[in-house]
């Protein structure tokens, strides 16, 4: 086992890790007390290794041996064998302090392993089993970090992370398409009579503006049962919860105020904004119940969503 001096080294570069990739995630995750907050850095740094390979260039099945070199350190680290990367030592060390179950680690890179070979989902049961690999399993671990005695709490961290993933669908719909990447459920594009052709954009037609709003819907559905999880964990963990939720949620309502165009450029929120965000969650200005307040002001703002207002 390592000593507590390699420990601390891993972690240092697991939080520069986080700091330099996790954008969005990192913002929220700044809330938490340092123990919490250096746990996480640690769980994404693992996680970003599974998701480089997967994205990395080279031939699938040198890919899929790497990805399953990597489940194999994985086997390893959690059995305490540390070698091999520098993230290992603050891994383990997060996952037995947090108690994480090492099932939701292997079924996150199940999720990177579909990338590989699924380019689309027939339904939406399939898209779902995809989002709860990529994003249902870090609800999952987080919630171990966060604590939780409540056992309602698994299932809502698990939708919570769905609508994150169903955010990061719907932003990147046309930069997907250009890797030959389709996750809206066919079965939807053949509702509204939608050819995955139209995520090449430009513009919006009628078709794909109420598939997009069909999706939406679904995707704020998730975001209203799964903050239902806020009161559930430790307090010290809310606020950075919140954040979370509040700039995720924050770029859907981007993705509704530009009619849905996500093809002419990609639906972000300002680094003053989130900055805004961060300062409410430090001073708890906050609740769950503003974050759908301020979906509904800027759909009003925009006269769009809630009148049915469509983008040619």
């Amino acid at each position: 086992m390592p000593d507590a001096t390699h420990v601390e080294a891993s972690y240092l570069h697991c939080r520069r890790v986080a700091r330099a990739a996790a954008r969005n995630f990192y913002y929220g995750i700044s809330l938490l007390p340092s123990a919490k907050r250096d746990a996480l850095c640690a769980i994404y740094a693992f996680m970003r290794e599974a998701d480089d390979i997967s994205d990395s260039p080279g031939a699938l099945e040198e890919k899929q041996q790497r990805l399953a070199a990597y489940r194999n350190a994985l086997d390893r680290a959690l059995a305490g064998e540390l070698g091999g990367h520098p993230a290992w030592p603050a891994f383990h060390h997060a996952v037995t302090q947090y108690r994480i179950p090492p099932r939701y680690l292997h079924d996150l890179i199940s999720g990177t392993e579909m990338d590989l070979t699924v380019s689309s989902y027939p339904t939406f049961d399939r898209l779902r089993e995809y989002c709860y690999r990529v994003a249902g399993t870090v609800g999952l671990t987080c919630i171990h970090v966060f604590g939780f005695e409540d056992p309602r709490a698994p299932g809502l961290a698990e939708k919570l992370g769905i609508a994150f993933q169903l955010t990061n669908i719907l932003r990147d719909l046309g930069e997907d398409a250009a890797m030959g990447r389709f996750y809206l459920p066919q079965e939807d594009l053949d509702h509204f009579g939608v050819s995955a052709a139209e995520f090449s954009g430009p513009g919006v037609g009628p078709g794909l503006w109420e598939l997009m709003q069909f999706e939406i819907r679904r995707a704020w559905e998730f975001y209203e049962e799964g903050l239902q999880l806020l009161p559930l964990i430790h307090r010290d963990s809310q606020a950075a919860l919140w954040a979370l939720a509040r700039v995720y949620s924050g770029i859907l309502v981007r993705i509704e105020a530009c009619g849905y165009d996500v093809f002419s450029a990609r639906p972000s929120l300002s680094t003053a904004e989130k900055t805004w965000i961060m300062l409410r969650a430090r001073l708890s200005w906050w609740s769950a119940d503003e974050i759908f307040q301020e979906r509904d002001r800027h759909r009003r703002r925009a006269g769009g969503a809630l009148l049915g207002r469509r983008a040619g």
